[in-house]
C-alpha cells in the first residue's frame, strides 16, 4: 500500500473551475473520505489520482514519488464505481479473475484461482462464483465489484460512492463489512460520498469539499463537534444544526426573535455584535425544571429517537431525544440547551468563532 498526497490540484472543464488549489495526504493504510455535496468536485478528485484526468495545476505523489506523468494501467490503483461496471456475460468468478489476466500481470491461473477463492471467501460470495452476474441482486454485485477491486492488491482503492445505489439495510450492512475489510487488510483507501452517515461511521480521516476547495479536513470528531463553517455545521448531523441569528447586549447573548438568551460575561469580548449561533439537536434535552420553555408543533418518532420541533417564540428549535416521546402536539415543554456545546459562526465570512470559556445560562 501507499501514501498519496495532492498538492495544490486545479482542474478546469472550459469556463468551469471543478477544482481549486486542492491539497491533503493519505498516510498509508487510512480510509480517508471525501465528502461533499453533488458537483462538490468529488468524483474529477479521484479521476485526477486515477490518471483519467490530467490536472491544469499541481501535482500527484505516491510514496513520495510524483505520479503525474504515469498512465491509469501504470498507477497500480483499483476503481469501484457508483455503477457496478460488471461484465454481464460472465461469471463471477470470471469477473473477479478479469484484472489478473490482463497482459500487464499475467498471473498464472492457479495464482489466479487462489486469490479469487481468498477473495470470495471474504466478501461472503463463495456460493456465487459460477453465477452470471446478471442473476445477481444489487447486493452482490457490488460486492463483486469490491472483490475485484481488492484481488489485484493494489497500491490504492478509490471508491466512488460504491453504497449509494443500495437500499438503507444493505448498505448499512455493506458499510460496517467494506469497513471491516479495510481495516483487516490495511489497505489506503480513499472513499467518496454525499453521506455524512457513512463519512462519519467510517473514516480515519474527512475531507470536506464545498464548490472544488477544501473547507475543512479532520477526525470525524473534528467535523462534528467543531465545524470550521456554516457549511460544514450543516453537512453532517442529523437532524440538522439548529441556526439562529443573535447578537449580544449588555453582558448577555440574545436570540433574535426568541426569550432564549444566555449570559456572556468577558467572553463577549470574543464575538462581533451579530453573530450566528448553532445547536445542535442532541444539545437541546427537555427538563422539568429547565431553563427555557416552548411548544411542541411537531413530532417525528423514529423509534430509537424522536425529534421534537419546538417553537420558542418566533424560532422553532429541533430537539433530539432518545426513544419514543410521551408528548403531543401543542404541550408545553421546559428544557435547558448544553451551553457548553454552543457554536459560534462569523454571519458575513460563516467561519466558525472560538469560545475560550464555556457560557453560564441566565436565568
Amino acid at each position: 500500500m501507499s501514501n498519496v498526497t495532492l498538492q495544490h490540484i486545479t482542474k478546469r472543464f472550459g469556463m468551469i473551475t471543478a477544482l481549486k488549489d486542492v491539497s491533503f495526504s493519505i498516510k498509508d493504510g487510512e480510509f480517508f473520505v471525501l465528502l461533499g455535496p453533488t458537483g462538490a468536485g468529488k468524483t474529477t478528485t479521484l479521476r485526477v489520482i486515477a490518471g483519467l484526468e490530467k490536472q491544469d495545476i499541481g501535482q500527484v505523489s505516491f510514496d513520495d514519488e510524483v505520479i503525474d506523468h504515469l498512465t491509469p494501467a501504470d498507477r497500480d490503483i483499483a476503481f469501484v464505481f457508483q455503477q457496478y461496471s460488471l461484465y454481464p456475460t460472465m461469471s463471477v468468478y470470471d469477473n473477479l479473475a478479469f484484472p489478473l489476466r490482463s497482459p500487464l500481470r499475467r498471473t498464472p491461473e492457479p495464482e489466479i484461482r487462489k486469490r479469487v477463492e481468498e477473495t470470495s471467501e471474504k466478501l461472503r460470495i463463495s456460493h456465487l462464483l459460477q453465477r452470471k452476474t446478471a442473476r445477481l441482486s444489487g447486493g452482490e454485485m457490488q460486492r463483486v465489484s469490491i472483490g475485484r477491486a481488492i484481488v489485484r492488491n493494489p497500491r490504492i482503492f478509490l471508491m466512488d460512492e460504491p453504497l449509494s445505489n443500495l437500499d438503507a439495510k444493505l448498505r448499512e450492512a455493506l458499510r460496517v463489512e467494506l469497513q471491516h475489510l479495510q481495516k483487516t487488510e490495511g489497505s489506503t483507501t480513499l472513499f467518496v460520498t454525499h453521506d455524512q452517515v457513512e463519512a462519519l461511521t467510517m473514516a480515519d480521516q474527512i475531507a470536506v469539499l464545498h464548490e472544488g476547495q477544501i473547507v475543512q479536513i479532520g477526525t470525524p470528531t473534528d467535523i462534528y463537534d467543531r465545524p470550521a463553517t456554516i457549511f460544514v455545521a450543516q453537512l453532517v448531523g442529523s437532524p440538522s444544526i439548529n441556526l439562529f441569528k443573535a447578537s449580544h447586549q449588555d453582558g448577555a447573548m440574545v436570540v433574535e426573535n426568541s426569550p432564549v438568551h444566555f449570559a456572556l460575561g468577558a467572553a463577549a469580548a470574543d464575538l462581533p455584535a451579530t453573530f450566528t449561533l448553532g445547536v445542535r439537536p442532541e444539545d437541546v434535552q427537555p427538563d422539568p425544571n429547565g431553563d427555557f420553555a416552548g411548544q411542541i408543533n411537531l413530532i417525528e418518532p423514529l423509534g430509537v429517537e424522536t425529534i421534537l420541533h419546538i417553537k420558542v417564540g418566533e424560532q422553532t428549535l429541533l430537539s433530539n431525544i432518545s426513544g419514543m416521546a410521551t408528548w403531543r402536539i401543542g404541550d408545553t415543554i421546559r428544557f435547558n440547551i448544553a451551553r457548553e456545546r454552543l457554536h459560534y459562526f462569523d454571519s458575513d465570512r460563516q467561519n466558525r468563532i472560538a469560545m475560550p470559556e464555556a457560557l453560564q445560562v441566565q436565568v
